[in-house]
């Protein structure tokens, strides 16, 4: 290790001092008012808390890459998953959708894997040139099946009050539960894509990924019976009150009125507080968690794999297993995030998971905040997030100043037109200069 990266990794004041700036400058949003900073604590507050539940997304993308080099180029689907879980467990039941065709999927379901397992059993049972053709056979049969039981129930379900509902419901248990949920979807569709492609080279994970991230958002857009599709969930529980239920307490009001704030406004902070709380701690709970794991023999034994897996495998690792591992808890985390996200907004619509802000960000995240230090990895995350809201303010505020010497004309009118699509430009600006001047992130693995 260079000079310079040793004294990256050993000063013990980077990460507080960057943090510091980083309170700063949610402290000027909150509380300073001009044409930078918006002066309001619930834009400030809304900022933060889709900033905690980015940090935890790059929390388990850190965990694939910065521990064992895994490359996961579809982080929009896994996080698409778990922001189902909250659809599936936590709204209510849609009134005569399961009677219509429910137990009907869940076998269709059945069959489906049931089909591949047997496809496996048979492929790995059956030796010689018979292998391929039983493999096929019980996949043709095992599809016919599964979509004799399937699509009859699907169009059953989407025919129950189809302008309202037209989709399976919730179970109406607990949203705090969902949260969990959410991780398991995305760990379950982990497993699936690592036993399939962990054996192989790494850059086939990142094409497995890409491919299965983009295929799960399309089966959220166009299985209606599922989420409603393209129509959107919208309702969907929160773990917080609504602020109308607060404005609407003699006791909230009262308060509102000793803080100096009307109820509209007190109310918003007051929620937003809540959830920032809640995002918190679970953050918290979770970097405790990856630190302790990481300080372990376990932690230890995962980056040897990360930076050599031929020594490791020389050493009696199983480098397969151990990345299948970890592939599957750094998707669960991403799950849960997404699982979170979604009951912030309590709306799912599948037409908003973009991979531009659900893996190139949290990429870029990772990247800047410095892959392989979970602190690092918040900080990217939440620094990375103000920025990319605050540039489409200051972008337009920036190009008013350049092209203030400008006559009036279509020149300057395009480039006035096109200033909110300077947060792009800005923030290639700051991955190239972290790039640039700390290559290893502005909080480096230690």
């Amino acid at each position: 290790m260079s000079h310079t990266r040793q004294a990256e990794a050993s000063n013990p004041w980077r990460a507080p001092l960057l943090f510091l700036v980083l309170a700063v400058l949610f402290v000027l949003e909150g509380s300073f008012r001009s044409a930078l900073f918006s002066g309001s604590w619930n834009t400030a507050l809304g900022i933060l808390n889709m900033g905690l539940i980015s940090a935890i997304m790059v929390l388990g993308v850190n965990m694939q890459w910065g521990y064992a080099g895994l490359f996961n180029a579809g982080v929009v689907g896994f996080l698409a998953l778990g922001g189902l879980a909250p659809v599936l467990v936590s709204t209510a039941p849609v009134a005569g959708a399961w009677a219509a065709g429910g137990p009907r999927v869940i076998l269709a379901l059945a069959v489906g894997l049931g089909t591949l397992a047997l496809a496996a059993l048979a492929w790995r049972r059956i030796a010689g040139p018979l292998r391929v053709v039983a493999m096929i056979a019980v996949l043709a049969a095992g599809f016919v099946l599964y979509r004799y039981l399937f699509d009859p129930a699907v169009a059953a379900i989407e025919a129950n009050n189809s302008a309202a509902a037209g989709n399976i419901g919730g179970l109406g248990w607990p949203v705090l539960l969902s949260w969990p949920v959410g991780a398991l979807f995305a760990a379950a569709a982990a497993w699936g894509v690592g036993k399939v492609a962990l054996g192989l080279r790494s850059d086939y994970l990142a094409i497995a990924t890409l491919g299965i991230g983009e295929i799960i958002v399309a089966v959220m857009r166009n299985e209606e019976w599922l989420a409603r599709g393209v129509k959107n969930m919208s309702g969907i529980p929160r773990p917080v009150p609504y602020e109308l239920d607060l404005q609407s307490d003699p006791g909230f009001v009262a308060k509102a009125a000793e803080w100096g704030m009307d109820p509209g406004t007190a109310s918003g902070i007051w929620v937003k507080l809540m959830y920032a709380g809640l995002f918190g701690a679970v953050l918290l709970a979770l970097i405790l968690l990856a630190e302790l794991a990481l300080k372990s023999p376990w932690g230890r034994m995962m980056r040897a794999i990360r930076d050599n897996e031929t020594a490791a495998e020389a050493m009696g690792k199983h480098v397969t297993r151990r990345h299948l591992q970890i592939f599957v808890i750094g998707s669960a985390v991403i799950g849960l995030a997404g699982a979170m996200m979604v009951t912030l907004d309590g709306l799912l619509s599948p037409n908003s998971f973009n991979p531009l802000r659900y893996t190139f960000l949290i990429w870029v995240m990772v990247i800047v905040g410095g892959s392989g230090n979970n602190w690092g990895a918040v900080l990217g995350a939440v620094l990375i997030w103000f920025l990319w809201i605050k540039a489409e303010v200051w972008g337009p505020e920036l190009m008013r100043l350049i092209t203030l010497p400008l006559p009036e004309g279509a020149f300057r009118s395009h480039m006035l037109g096109g200033a909110p699509h300077m947060r792009f430009i800005a923030l290639g600006l700051v991955l190239l200069l972290v790039l640039r001047f700390a290559p290893r992130g502005l909080v480096p693995e230690k």
